[in-house]
């Protein structure tokens, strides 16, 4: 027997299905590397729309998609260039004409996933990009700073945090998103240089007395003034933060800090995620724990452990690495990766709600099997969001006259949308559940969803039995889950 199929067998056998009715299941979709580079519209739309079946046979029910890499656009835009991780060049309109993001809502919306619009906020230019003459770095150069081989926006400037949440609102304001996603890139990671930003702190300290703290008090600031901008423009549009994966070491804070020895968020990239947390300025917060478990410096079940205990005011979602899971064995079983011992953590954690892989190709490519046991064992059955009651937690009404109605393609069973006078009560989409004859109603086995669909209909197909018993309930934006409605089939 080969050594692939034996760790399938093994990962399978050992990871019993723990169906959940609702976890995040994410995956981030990346520009950045040269994926796209290249192709033609037609070609880019086929690729994409192969990743998403894949990633959707996969179980994954929420994708990150990157449109705002650096200070540019993969949508159109009337405020930044268009991406030249999208047409090659920034500022070219792609040709023959499409909206990425557009299409995007729609193709996820239509398989019953979520999207989530990425945007790396302070990033204005990376290596040998050519801006384009509306880039804001060659509009007002002033307003950025150079740092190794890129160009940040200085977050100590007022006129940046509100150029960013106009970029923000824009999107919120045109796109039917489900989510407005930052990632880690808050001030640079450190490689030696010096930020050149003292001058500013001398010119307007506003009371702080060390520059770390002042350099904090700006991204507290932008990240707030985000948040705010979002909601106030559609409150069911969630914010997402994505830190890197270790807030403080032990040794530097006793009390909060983990016991690792990496890089900081709090003292090196001057985030205070703990603070945004608490302070309910993000409504999930996905950390980047990419290491493995037993990492000297980082290790992934000191971290997971971390992060559960120290987050717990907003919903967690593990950032995982796919490359890294399957490439290390795990320490109490090498004979196999270390997919099943992360995933019994996440089942073990109350407060871990969801995973967001990174990154969503090296799903689709199947390395190391992960897609193939995240599709036969542990995203086997469909899972609904979490739930978010600090934004919403009223559930709609149940759908109106399910019936089954034959057609000249079998029969198709039919229902109404329930009455919705606001966006806290409008159905956006239904869960369609089947029992066969002698199965107990019970909506909280996911084991018997067949579709989590926008539409009003479902066509039926041949189950165990001649007679099934059809459940459909409505959801909301915040998947709030109404009453069933139910009809029996022959």
């Amino acid at each position: 027997m080969k050594k692939s199929l034996l760790a399938i067998i093994l990962l399978l056998t050992a990871c019993a299905t723990f169906a959940q009715k609702r976890e995040f299941r994410g995956a981030w979709m990346q520009v950045i590397n040269g994926q796209y580079n290249g192709l033609s519209t037609a070609a880019m739309q086929q690729k994409l729309a192969h990743q998403l079946d894949v990633l959707q046979a996969d179980g994954v029910n929420a994708i990150i998609f990157q449109v705002r890499p650096e200070c540019d656009a993969l949508y159109a835009s009337s405020i930044e260039p268009w991406s030249r991780f999208l047409t090659g060049r920034q500022g070219q309109r792609p040709d023959p004409y499409w909206d990425p993001l557009q299409w995007m809502v729609e193709q996820c919306h239509k398989r019953g996933m979520e999207l989530h619009a990425w945007i790396n906020p302070y990033r204005a230019k990376m290596g040998s990009t050519t801006l384009a003459p509306n880039h804001i770095a060659a509009q007002h150069p002033e307003r950025v700073f150079s740092y190794g081989n890129q160009l940040i926006l200085n977050p100590a400037l007022k006129e940046n945090r509100d150029y960013i949440c106009r970029v923000a609102d824009d999107i919120v304001s045109r796109y039917d998103i489900d989510g407005l996603h930052i990632d880690d890139y808050f001030y640079p990671y450190p490689n030696g240089e010096a930020i050149p930003d003292e001058a500013y702190f001398k010119a307007d300290p506003r009371g702080f007395r060390n520059i770390a703290d002042w350099r904090r008090d700006n991204v507290n600031l932008f990240v707030k003034q985000l948040y705010e901008t979002v909601h106030a423009r559609k409150p069911w549009v969630k914010v997402g933060i994505s830190p890197f994966g270790i807030y403080r070491n032990q040794r530097t804070d006793p009390k909060n800090g983990s016991a690792t020895t990496g890089l900081q968020n709090y003292d090196d990239l001057y985030a205070d995620v703990l603070l945004w947390i608490s302070n309910g300025w993000l409504d999930y917060c996905a950390p980047q724990l990419y290491w493995e478990i037993g990492n000297k410096a980082a290790d992934y079940e000191t971290l997971i452990k971390w992060w559960n205990r120290f987050a717990a005011n907003r919903p967690l979602f593990i950032g995982e690495s796919i490359e890294r899971t399957v490439k290390y064995p795990d320490p109490a079983n090498p004979n196999s990766n270390q997919m099943p011992a992360k995933h019994r953590l996440h089942q073990s954690l109350p407060n871990v709600e969801g995973t967001v892989l990174w990154y969503a190709d090296a799903a689709v490519q199947n390395l190391g099997n992960y897609g193939t046991v995240l599709r036969n064992s542990y995203w086997r059955y469909p899972a609904l969001q979490p739930l978010m009651p600090f934004i919403d937690h009223k559930a709609p009404k149940k759908p109106r006259k399910v019936k089954v109605i034959g057609t000249e393609d079998g029969p198709v069973l039919f229902w109404t949308a329930p009455k919705g006078k606001k966006w806290s009560d409008e159905a956006v989409k239904y869960v369609v559940y089947r029992f066969d004859k002698g199965d107990r109603i019970d909506l909280s086995d996911p084991s018997k969803i067949v579709a989590i669909t926008p539409n009003t209909f479902y066509r039926l197909t041949a189950g165990n039995g001649a007679v099934a018993t059809y459940a459909v309930t409505a959801l909301d934006r915040m998947s709030n889950e109404s009453k069933a409605k139910r009809v029996r089939v022959k």
